[in-house]
């Protein structure tokens, strides 16, 4: 029997989860370790299967099934294609930045009387998330994907309510009030979610006679399987809604807001770099290739919804007055292209929004943590409290202004690419909603370029006159971030080669081909 290499990807995590959790109170630096060491870990295992995976192969690889519940046709069943390597990597190669990001948001607080935070718990939940997003985008069992779609709500619960922004702990009721509030808005959005969803993994069962992802896509396209139409599209719906919540998609965005603001720095990357994208990648792996003639169905409402989202998240984002609450309405934009290249259904726009979720993984990752590090010296959110940064933190506000570039895709940038990608696929099949969402651009200029003329240039204010730069540990989280973001800018193909064989047999599924040119080029 095979190494069951997968299976060791997500298993890694979890059994560490577990022992920084079982580490003694008094050996808070050990848990850190711990932590960094098993994401580390983590990371080889994720680049092993990135070595492994052969763009030119099947379809999933690296599969691995064993019987779980028989009597109701689940099984233990993972796999990986182009998109699910490439979010995998994207995962494990956040996690670290993250537990280094995060080094003493679990530290203990003085506020009148020493209350201690449970640093091993924090740094525990975070590699308890990592487990089950990389086992969620392996499972090609759609029960089995379910289980973690949803467990990853608990951990996630625990990140946001139990280590708010330090910048508003000083035993503050209204700032715990707010915590609490973010969290469970948080855990009632997606579970409302994840039942309608369970309804609908349910009538697939009643309708398919079993769980696997491949078994039922291959019936369904040599026929054995017969779905009615209106089935199809209520299962698809029920589906759809939940992976929206996540994602998360116009009107079922606002969670994202309270979430992003009340969490940590490096929670709040947790959330839209990492966990946001299960709801994307869902969207392309269950909701594509299980409901075809349903995606294509629902294809004009739900490009109209992205474009509210990249409209309406970017003109959000340009009257925010708070520095993460900005970064998550600019986030809310960009799952718009995300969501918006998806159903284009186009080669380029669908590998732009599989390239687009990569790169705003990186990018988004860069900005929000560099803005940790600035709210965490100032102790305060607020845009207007800042101002004349780069004179007396030249290093901070330089890896600012770049991850804010990244955010508004600069050309040279890893971005550029994948929201270019999505425009051009987009343009080629629905022309006016890519004329409406390249509107996006020019909003997203004036909100990254604001905040930083902001908080950065101008007279320095006496509280930000004493600012430290950043420091070696800050450092070395932001530099390969910065590193990967023009690296990917100038040289996408190594993205762009594993992704685009995985997008063809997704167009296969529906049975859509790229639109012919409408005027032939000139002989």
């Amino acid at each position: 029997m095979s190494f069951p290499l997968l299976t060791a990807t997500a298993a890694l995590p979890a059994l560490g989860a577990v022992a920084t959790a079982a580490v003694p109170a008094a050996r808070r630096t050990a848990a850190k370790w711990l932590a960094l060491l098993v994401s580390l870990a983590t990371l080889a295992l994720a680049v092993t299967v990135l070595v492994r995976f052969d763009p030119g192969g099947d379809r999933y690889q690296l599969t691995e099934s064993h019987a779980w519940i028989a009597a109701f046709g689940v099984r233990y069943e993972l796999g990986v294609d182009g998109i699910a390597v490439a979010l995998l990597a994207l995962t494990a190669l956040l996690i670290p930045f993250v537990i280094l990001a995060g080094w003493h948001d679990a530290d203990p607080l003085e506020t009148g009387n020493t209350r201690w935070r449970p640093t091993q718990g924090f740094f525990a939940l975070i590699l308890a998330v990592e487990a089950m997003v990389i086992i969620s985008f392996e499972a090609t069992d759609v029960f089995l994907f379910y289980i973690f779609f949803e467990a990853m709500l608990i951990p996630m619960y625990f990140l946001i309510g139990g280590f708010g922004d330090r910048a508003h702990e000083h035993g503050d009721e209204a700032a715990a009030t707010q915590r609490s509030y973010a969290a469970v808005k948080f855990l009632l959005y997606n579970l409302v979610g994840g039942l309608i969803m369970l309804a609908a993994v349910i009538g697939l069962y009643v309708v398919a006679g079993n769980f696997s992802l491949a078994e039922i896509a291959q019936a369904r396209a040599n026929g054995s399987l017969h779905m009615a139409t209106s089935t199809e599209r209520w299962l698809f719906l029920g589906f759809f809604f939940a992976f929206a919540v996540k994602a998360p998609l116009w009107p079922l965005h606002t969670w994202l807001p309270n979430a992003m603001g009340e969490a940590t720095a490096p929670v709040a990357v947790l959330i839209t770099a990492v966990v946001d994208k299960v709801g994307t990648f869902a969207m392309l792996r269950f909701c594509l290739q299980l409901f075809p003639e349903a995606s294509k169905w629902a294809t004009p409402v739900i490009l109209v919804l992205a474009v509210i989202s990249i409209i309406y998240g970017a003109l959000l984002a340009v009257g925010q007055r708070d520095i993460k609450r900005l970064v998550a309405y600019a986030s809310i934009s960009h799952f718009g292209f995300i969501i918006l290249g998806i159903f284009a259904m186009t080669s380029q726009g669908q590998s732009g929004a599989t390239l687009y979720m990569v790169n705003h993984g990186i990018s988004t990752a860069a900005l929000m943590l560099v803005a940790g590090f600035l709210i965490s010296r100032r102790g305060s959110r607020l845009i207007a409290d800042y101002g004349g940064v780069q004179k007396v933190a030249p290093v901070l506000a330089g890896t600012f202004l770049i991850g804010g570039l990244a955010t508004l895709s600069l050309p040279g940038l890893a971005p550029f690419v994948s929201e270019f990608l999505v425009l051009v696929g987009t343009f080629s099949r629905y022309p006016a909603i890519g004329i409406i969402a390249t509107f996006g651009i020019v909003l997203a200029a004036l909100y990254t370029l604001v905040l930083y003329q902001r908080t950065m240039t101008g007279p320095v204010k006496p509280e930000v006159a004493t600012m430290p730069d950043l420091r070696p540990r800050e450092l070395l989280v932001v530099a390969p971030l910065i590193v990967l973001l023009i690296f990917l800018g100038v040289y996408p193909k190594p993205v762009t080669d594993i992704v685009n064989p995985s997008v063809k047999q997704t167009l296969s599924d529906v049975h859509k081909k790229d639109p012919k040119p409408s005027v032939e080029a000139a002989k």
